[in-house]
C-alpha cells in the first residue's frame, strides 16, 4: 500500500519555505535542492527554496528567528549556527532562538590550491609561506565561519603567516581561487569536485581523522598524516523558529527523516560528497550544546573572537 503523506497541518495546503541563509550554489543550497525534490513525497507540501545571505549568513538566521513559528518556514542550518553567537556580534542567540529539526550529514574541510602551483603536499606549501611570510593568501566564507576556523586552526599549527581574505560564500572563494587572487581556499569537497575533476585545482590535504572513500579524494592525506593536528568536520541540518506546537514540530521531525532515509535522497547526497550522518532533533541539540564548548575553545586560541570584535 503507498504511504499517505502527512501535511504539516490539515489546512491550508500551502508551500513551505526553506530559506538558505548563503549565496546559490554552496553546500547548504545544493543539499536543499535535492531536499526540494522529495518534498511532495514526503512532507505533502512543496518547497520554496529562499536565498537570504549576510553578515557571514546571520541575515538569514535572523529572519529564520522572527518568523512565525508554524512550521511553514524551516532553515537550511549548519557548523556556523553555533560559532555566530560566541563573537556577541548577533542579534539572538540561535541555540535558544531555533529549534534545531534534524541533522542531515556532514562535510569534511579540505585545503585546495590551482593545479599549476608546485606543492604537492601541504607541508610543500608550510615551506613556503615559512619564507614567504603573508604572501599566501586564502579564501574562506566570512570572518568567523568554520572555514575561516580551520583555516586560523592551520595556520597556527603550522606556524606560519598566511592573510585570510573574507567572501561572501563558498562560489566566491573559490572563484577568487580559479581567478588568481587567492593561493589558497578552505572549503568542502562539493564545491571543488568538479573542478577537481577536470584538473583546474588539486587538493592538498583533509580535516579528518580517516581519508575519504570516495575515489576522487581518497588519495588525499589528512592533516593528522602530515605532522598538523588539525580535524574539523561541518554539519548540515534543518532548524526552525522556537515556538512550534509539539504536534506540527512531530510531524516535521518524522517528515523529514523520511526524506533523508529515502534511498534516491541519500543517493544523491553521497554524490554530492555529504556524508549521511542523521540525528534527530533531541541528539541534534545535545550536540548544538557540546560543539559550543569545543568552539568557544577554538575562538579564542586562534584569537578570530578578537579579530571580530576589532571590526
Amino acid at each position: 500500500m503507498e504511504e499517505k503523506s502527512i501535511c504539516i497541518s490539515e489546512v491550508p495546503f500551502k508551500p513551505i519555505t526553506i530559506i538558505v541563509p548563503t549565496t546559490a550554489g554552496g553546500s547548504p543550497d545544493l543539499t536543499v535542492r535535492i531536499m526540494e525534490k522529495a518534498a511532495i513525497k514526503h512532507l505533502g507540501q512543496p518547497l520554496i527554496v529562499a536565498n537570504i545571505p549576510g553578515k557571514e549568513a546571520t541575515v538569514g538566521r535572523n529572519t529564520l528567528a522572527d518568523v512565525n513559528p508554524d512550521g511553514y518556514t524551516i532553515s537550511a542550518i549548519a557548523t556556523d549556527i553555533t560559532l555566530q553567537p560566541l563573537y556577541g556580534s548577533v542579534e539572538y542567540y540561535y541555540s535558544t532562538m531555533l529549534e534545531p529539526l534534524a541533522q542531515i550529514g556532514s562535510l569534511p574541510v579540505v585545503a585546495a590550491v590551482l593545479a599549476e602551483h608546485p606543492w604537492r603536499n601541504i607541508n610543500e606549501l608550510v615551506d613556503f609561506a615559512k619564507e614567504h611570510p603573508g604572501k599566501i593568501k586564502y579564501g574562506h566564507m566570512g570572518l568567523g565561519t568554520p572555514k575561516h576556523v580551520v583555516g586560523e586552526l592551520f595556520a597556527k599549527e603550522a606556524g606560519v603567516t598566511i592573510t585570510q581574505v573574507p567572501f561572501n560564500g563558498g562560489p566566491e572563494a573559490i572563484k577568487a581561487l580559479v581567478d588568481g587572487h587567492i593561493q589558497l581556499v578552505f572549503t568542502d569537497p562539493p564545491q571543488v569536485k568538479h573542478l577537481v575533476e577536470s584538473g583546474r585545482i588539486k587538493v592538498l590535504s583533509i580535516a579528518t581523522e580517516q581519508r575519504l572513500a570516495d575515489p576522487l579524494f581518497k588519495a588525499v592525506p589528512t592533516f593528522k598524516e602530515q605532522g598538523l593536528a588539525v580535524v574539523f568536520s561541518l554539519w548540515l541540518g534543518v532548524g526552525a523558529p522556537k515556538g512550534l506546537s509539539k504536534d506540527v514540530k512531530e510531524k516535521l521531525v518524522e517528515r523529514i527523516k523520511l526524506i533523508f532515509h529515502d534511498e534516491a535522497i541519500k543517493g544523491d547526497l553521497e554524490n554530492f560528497g555529504i556524508t549521511i550522518d542523521y540525528l534527530g532533533s533531541q541528539e541534534f541539540n545535545q550536540k548544538w550544546n557540546r560543539e559550543t564548548d569545543h568552539l568557544t575553545k577554538a575562538v579564542k586560541e586562534t584569537g578570530i573572537a578578537e579579530l571580530i570584535a576589532t571590526k
